[in-house]
Formats: structure tokens, C-alpha cells, sequence
């Protein structure tokens, strides 16, 4: 059975364990956290000018918007203000400095009526993170940059966390995906033709679990929780922040949620960063898992 721990007062070797079975863990707003969304809604104000960034879709055309996604998510994914504040905010939820890693933070945009979801405003299939080889010890964190509805957050799909499913992770290279997929986003605007994995079975993702914090509220989840996009049908674009953590503990003892069909190559893990010196992880450890 799913949980659902709010503000729970634990420790972080609790909460990895916790999380690594399927639990969910959701944390009102924090200085921290309120620092990191203010610093991308400056960004994302100033690029949008004169229009907010919420309602922007609405003045501009897909090919306008895009170009300036262009612009305004590598900043943020990129920034050394952007990698400070994470480090900040991972100490202040408790996270060991000197054993966890984290990847950069990433601006996610959902426009609503379909107006771009493809490419740079990707919206999301029913998906495992371990499908794209991410490591089944890796914690993701989503939080919203401002308002949002329970029809345009992200949704969990607990039943199938311990669930085998039919999918095309066998097919999937992360080299791969970093050397073409990931630098062509910007080139796929009507349509997305990039080769990802899906299910390829019918699935049954009602009902879904939707958790709707507050701007800066931060939701925590394994990345082999099913999860994906709820189609957007507000009148608003749902704009969200979300990164990855690993503690090197469970990474150098192969700890973490349990594979159940994940079948992909190669291996995030050399995009992670220490929380307290922004170091790499060694590559002999890396290659362990290519």
C-alpha cells in the first residue's frame, strides 16, 4: 500500500527507505524551496515580458513560444544560481551533503488546449524514470513554480509500482538520447518522433493519485513510480520545477526500489552532482551500471 507522508519528521536514511518501497512523501513550502521558484519566475517574467508566463500561450504563436523556451530553459537548467539554491535547499531538507548527488533542475512547461506537446513543452506518457536509465536508487522532486489544479499537475499511478509492464525500454540508450534526442527537442513542435519507451500494454491509470501542492510545495517519489502529464484543461500553462537525487551509499551497494521490467542501457548517473562540492561521481562507479 501507497503512502502519503505530509511534513513527516524523519530522517533521510528513513525516507530513502521509505521511498525505495513505494511511499510518497509531500512538504509544504520552505525558505529554501521559495527561493529556488522565485529565482525561476524572474526568469521566466523577464522572458515572457510583457505577457505571464501562465497565460502567455495565449498571445503568442507555437512558434514564438518555442523560441523562447529556447531561451529561457537552458538558463535555469544551467545556471550556477540555479545549482546553489538546490544545494541550499537539499541541506535544509535534510539530505547529507556529503553523500547525496543531485542532477540540474529542470523548467517544465504544460500548455493547456494543446497548444504545444511536443519537443521543449514535452507532455509526458505513462512512464517509469528507470526506463531511461535512470538508477533505481534515484529520488525525484517536483514542485510547482505557481498555482496549480489537480487537471494540469502530474500523476502517480502507485498500483503499478511494483508491477511488471510491457515497454520499450529494451530499445532505449541513454548516450543515445543525450547525443540526438535531448539536443533536438527544440526541432519537434507539431509532433514528437523521438524514440522513447512506452508501455506496450493497456493500462489502467484511473484512478490516479494527484498531488496538489502549493507554488514551492515539494512532492518526493521513486523514479520507478509510473507517473505521467494529466492533460492540461485549465485555462493556464502549468509551469514546474522537478530534479533527481542519489545518495552514493545505495548507489556503491546497488540499494534502491526493486526492478520489476526495466531493460534499458547505458546510465544517468554521470549527470549527478555532490551536493557539497558539485563533484562527479567516479567513473569506475558509473561504468558499473553502463
Amino acid at each position: 500500500m501507497n503512502t502519503v507522508f505530509h511534513n513527516r519528521d524523519i530522517s533521510d536514511r528513513d525516507r530513502l527507505n521509505a521511498l525505495y518501497e513505494g511511499q510518497l512523501f509531500s512538504y509544504s513550502v520552505r525558505p529554501s524551496s521559495e527561493s529556488l521558484i522565485q529565482y525561476a519566475k524572474d526568469l521566466a517574467e523577464t522572458h515572457f515580458e510583457p505577457h505571464h508566463p501562465m497565460t502567455a500561450q495565449n498571445h503568442l504563436s507555437v512558434e514564438e513560444y518555442v523560441a523562447i523556451l529556447g531561451k529561457l530553459k537552458p538558463i535555469f537548467i544551467n545556471s550556477d544560481t540555479s545549482k546553489r539554491l538546490l544545494q541550499s535547499m537539499l541541506i535544509e531538507f535534510g539530505c547529507d551533503p556529503d553523500k547525496t548527488y543531485f542532477d540540474v533542475p529542470r523548467l517544465r512547461t504544460s500548455t493547456h488546449s494543446n497548444f504545444l506537446t511536443s519537443g521543449l513543452a514535452y507532455a509526458f506518457h505513462a512512464h517509469r524514470d528507470t526506463w531511461f536509465s535512470a538508477p533505481m536508487c534515484q529520488i525525484n522532486w517536483w514542485l510547482p513554480v505557481y498555482e496549480i489544479e489537480s487537471n494540469n499537475c502530474m500523476a502517480l499511478h502507485p498500483a503499478y509500482f511494483d508491477r511488471a509492464i510491457q515497454n520499450g525500454s529494451a530499445d532505449f540508450d541513454y548516450d543515445d538520447w543525450v547525443n540526438v534526442g535531448r539536443k533536438n527537442a527544440a526541432q519537434h513542435v507539431n509532433k514528437d518522433t523521438r524514440k522513447q519507451p512506452h508501455a506496450e500494454e493497456e493500462l489502467q491509470l484511473e484512478p490516479s493519485l494527484r498531488i496538489v501542492t502549493e507554488p514551492g510545495g515539494v512532492m518526493l517519489f521513486s523514479a520507478n513510480h509510473l507517473h505521467s502529464s494529466v492533460p492540461n484543461t485549465s485555462e493556464t500553462t502549468r509551469i514546474s520545477i522537478d530534479f533527481r537525487t542519489i545518495h552514493i551509499d545505495d548507489v556503491a551497494e546497488n540499494r534502491g526500489a526493486t526492478n520489476v521490467d526495466c531493460r534499458c542501457t547505458g546510465t544517468t548517473l554521470g549527470d549527478f552532482m555532490r551536493v557539497s562540492d558539485l563533484a562527479h561521481l567516479n567513473e569506475s562507479l558509473i561504468k558499473q551500471y553502463c
